[in-house]
């Protein structure tokens, strides 16, 4: 199969530290990147998952009560009272 070349712009810092890393690995850039295309060729999709770091619905109800200044807890007095909280 014949090769061609392609250009693609990387920050020179993620390209340097990933060049580390594929060194480690005994692979360079070029292998890395084809094993990744091959990936996604093969599963037809991009072999990672994709998204925002979305908090939990628990961390984004705090966030609510913390916003609203609801269901609060503390400061306590003491580590009794803390601990008298945290097994209620």
């Amino acid at each position: 199969m014949a090769k061609v070349s392609t250009n693609i712009s990387i920050d020179a810092d993620t390209k340097a530290q990933a060049q580390a890393l594929l060194a480690d690995l005994g692979l360079d850039l070029s292998t890395a990147v084809n094993i990744f295309l091959r990936q996604m060729i093969r599963e037809n999709a991009i072999p990672f998952t994709i998204s925002r770091d979305v908090p939990s619905a628990v961390t984004l109800a705090a966030i609510e009560n913390a916003a609203n200044d609801t269901d609060m807890h503390g400061p306590f007095d003491s580590i009794a009272s803390l601990m008298e909280a945290l097994n209620a």
